[in-house]
């Protein structure tokens, strides 16, 4: 609140119920408002907000086109079938491949020519969706940039801002990339751009 990150006003609108029930009368919204405004104004400042961090001289912005994102159901074979795929990719110079287990599902981003690698390397697993002509943009942030608190979601706050969709996120330790659809690329490329610029 103290940043002025939160949007007061939205805020406000969620609280009022609770006010009113607590209060056991009627809670106008402009008077919450003014309420929330003026404790943020008596919350003391962190003297610790830094911007973006970039990594020195590497404070980049790459992108990879053509990937497609093919999701399965997880079981007992996973794991198997993860170590046969990336042992076939490795024969794939230049190709891209990433793969995410989460607690259901396990999530393969590939290059195009990959494609037909991780259907033949997952071929017994149950499939759940694909997404394909994808592209990846990868900013590269300094080590220390992870000590921001709401590091990633000043990134994702300026794309959502400018009606950008993204598909999904990958992290690294000093990478993030977004997943998007072709067609968001250039406007997204524009925003992370001014991000890597400054």
């Amino acid at each position: 609140m103290s940043l002025g990150l939160i949007n007061l006003s939205e805020l406000a609108r969620q609280l009022r119920p609770q006010l009113e029930s607590d209060l056991w009368k009627p809670v106008g919204q402009a008077a919450v408002v003014m309420a929330l405004r003026r404790l943020s104004e008596r919350m003391p400042q962190p003297s610790d907000v830094k911007p973006i961090m970039l990594a020195p001289r590497m404070g980049e912005l790459t992108t990879r086109t053509e990937l497609t994102l093919i999701t399965y159901r997880l079981s007992d074979n996973s794991n198997e079938c993860q170590r046969k795929l990336l042992a076939l990719a490795e024969r794939h110079h230049g190709s891209f491949v990433s793969v995410t287990r989460g607690v259901h599902e396990m999530l393969v981003v590939c290059s195009r020519p990959l494609v037909h690698v991780v259907e033949s390397a997952f071929v017994s697993e149950r499939h759940v969706a694909r997404v394909e002509n994808l592209t990846a943009l990868t900013l590269r942030l300094n080590p220390e940039a992870l000590k921001t608190p709401g590091i990633y979601h000043s990134v994702l706050k300026k794309l959502a801002w400018n009606k950008i969709s993204v598909v999904t996120m990958m992290c690294t330790f000093t990478e993030l990339t977004v997943l998007l659809e072709q067609p968001q690329t250039g406007p997204a490329y524009a925003i992370l751009s001014q991000i890597v610029s400054h």
